[in-house]
């Protein structure tokens, strides 16, 4: 089924796709025995607002993903993961 994205739902889209491919590289600095449990949850999150269809709600959810992304990233470089 292909559906029709104005310009706005495109771009919101896209953006929540680069948050999960950068979710997804970050676990590569986290030790080897979390990774797996790492990924799960990041995908877990991203299939929980699979459906979500409210602009507002999407951009608040990005706005959210986006700085757990970053505590994760700061947390994994202070204990020295890379």
């Amino acid at each position: 089924m292909v559906l029709a994205l104005d310009l706005q739902e495109f771009i919101l889209r896209a953006r929540v796709l680069k948050l999960y491919r950068q979710a997804l590289r970050t676990t590569r600095k986290a030790p080897v025995h979390a990774r797996e449990e790492l990924r799960h949850t990041i995908r877990q999150e991203m299939e929980n607002n699979r459906g979500c269809s409210d602009r507002q709600k999407v951009r608040f959810l990005l706005s959210e993903g986006i700085e757990r992304l970053k505590r994760l990233d700061e947390m994994l470089d202070m204990q020295g993961h890379s």
